[in-house]
């Protein structure tokens, strides 16, 4: 039975109110923070930041030089298996010291994950923290841990993370079917729990620091006194329900940065925006779309929707789409691309895809019934094969035709239709399409330039928000 946040909140006292410039105003515009997103949906909380899909030293040059205090960096880690995803983070760092150098920054690492606690956990903050230790010489202290989104319904009280919403109540974490990820399946709802099961019990829970809900919002001086406890990279378990507590935590982490500290952050999207000190953006109007590249939108009447989430909130919201817009609608059958039809599967897709978007829009999409493996590695495998067809079949698409918008519903298919269908190479995240989810990016280059991309994670929104979004790019 789900609890309601009055429940989950009764013993705590009330947020206090920390203004975004309190937060700004303590930062050196010399650092930066480089965020390593293990899939595109973590700039839906932010705005106006660069983002990369490449990690060269030249790209992350680029990126550094924006006078931004944050650096988005596409691993797509999350679709990799551990040994890809450990070489894969160990190479962004080390080319990002090497960019840092050159542009005369510092820089600081944040390890951008799932809020429904799938990803690679502890690999990449284990990663990370030896690359800070490598290039710099000083050890990493703490990790902080924090998945919470509030805007999405995911919070963490007690140590126990939630997903839920006001309306229908919250649910613990593992209760849910995120749990049961193929992949990145888990049993514990309690963080510190869940640090020993992904730990392998190399990290008991007695030893994950914790800071309640309680102590955050009214004794800043024993927030402080717990992150300075921590050594030798310990994770730290955050209590966090609204905007206000992420802030009050980035205040407590400026003063034990003052005195020495050094921090990882493994957290989920909203994060960044508080370590920062960026107010929430208000969602994109069509008047501001049409801005991005007038002469695209109004060269082809319809936009592209792609969908490879699997989760029941994106059926869901696929079938209100059906509803209000009835777009041409096209499946991309998992056997035959999985044998020696695959070539004229996609051609027969793309040939239909290419005359449907000179009337209106398109959605692609994967099958509705999520197919897996004998084990998770055979899952990756025919998750990756699938999106490779994806992938393929969006570029044989703007190869022809500029779609007037591309929406990407999924985290691993965002990633992969924007570094390889569309050959996104360098974007600014402009803001999100509804309140505190689903970002825009504005691509800089390559077929795409200019033309809305949106990134939509599979696990946000209510039933009408894919619907909402594409009324809106439609206008």
């Amino acid at each position: 039975m789900p609890s309601s946040l009055e429940e989950l909140v009764a013993q705590s006292p009330p947020a206090a109110l920390v203004n975004s410039a309190d937060i700004s105003a303590g930062l050196s515009p010399d650092h930066v923070f480089v965020v390593l997103d293990d899939d595109p949906t973590g700039t839906q909380s932010v705005a106006d930041l660069p983002v990369l899909t490449s990690w060269s030293v030249e790209a992350l040059t680029w990126g550094l030089q924006q006078g931004r205090p944050a650096v988005y960096v596409l691993t797509n880690s999350r679709s990799l298996d551990p040994t890809e995803a450990e070489r894969r983070n160990a190479e962004v760092a080390a080319n990002a010291y090497q960019a840092a150098e050159g542009v005369g920054c510092t820089i600081e690492f944040v390890s951008r994950s799932d809020s429904t606690l799938r990803g690679h956990f502890p690999l990449e903050p284990r990663v990370l923290a030896q690359q800070v230790h490598r290039h710099t010489g000083v050890p990493v202290d703490g990790v902080i841990l924090v998945p919470a989104f509030p805007d999405a319904g995911r919070i963490t009280v007690d140590g126990v993370h939630y997903a839920g919403s006001a309306a229908n109540g919250f649910t613990p974490v593992g209760d849910t079917e995120f749990a049961q990820d193929a992949t990145f399946g888990y049993r514990s709802s309690d963080l510190r729990s869940w640090v020993e099961e992904k730990t392998g019990g190399e990290t008991s829970a007695s030893e994950v620091l914790t800071i309640d809900l309680a102590t955050l919002r009214t004794d800043r001086e024993s927030v402080v006194a717990t992150l300075l406890q921590a050594a030798s990279a310990q994770p730290i378990v955050v209590d966090i329900v609204d905007e206000s507590d992420m802030r009050q935590l980035v205040l407590a982490l400026h003063e034990a940065r003052a005195a020495g500290r050094r921090f990882l952050h493994r957290v989920g999207p909203p994060f960044v925006r508080a370590l920062i000190g960026q107010d929430p953006r208000q969602p994109l109007r069509a008047t501001e779309l049409n801005a991005l590249n007038g002469e695209t939108r109004t060269a082809t009447r319809g936009g592209l929707v792609v969908v490879g989430s699997h989760v029941s909130s994106t059926t869901r919201q696929l079938d209100a789409l059906r509803e209000r817009h009835a777009p041409v609608e096209l499946e991309i059958d998992i056997d035959q691309v999985r044998d020696g039809r695959r070539e004229d599967h996609l051609s027969e897709l793309a040939r239909t895809t290419l005359a449907a978007l000179s009337h209106g829009n398109v959605v692609i999409r994967t099958a509705r019934t999520l197919v897996t493996g004998s084990d998770a590695r055979d899952s990756l495998a025919i998750a990756r094969t699938v999106s490779a067809a994806v992938v393929e079949l969006v570029h044989r698409v703007i190869e022809s035709i500029t779609p007037r918008f591309v929406v990407a519903k999924g985290g691993i298919t965002s990633s992969d239709v924007a570094a390889h269908g569309l050959g996104i190479e360098r974007a600014f995240v402009r803001g999100p399409m509804l309140p505190g989810i689903v970002s825009l990016w504005e691509p800089m280059g390559g077929p795409v330039k200019g033309v809305p991309y949106v990134v939509f994670a599979g696990n946000v929104g209510g039933p009408e928000a894919l619907a909402d979004v594409v009324e809106t790019l439609s206008r």
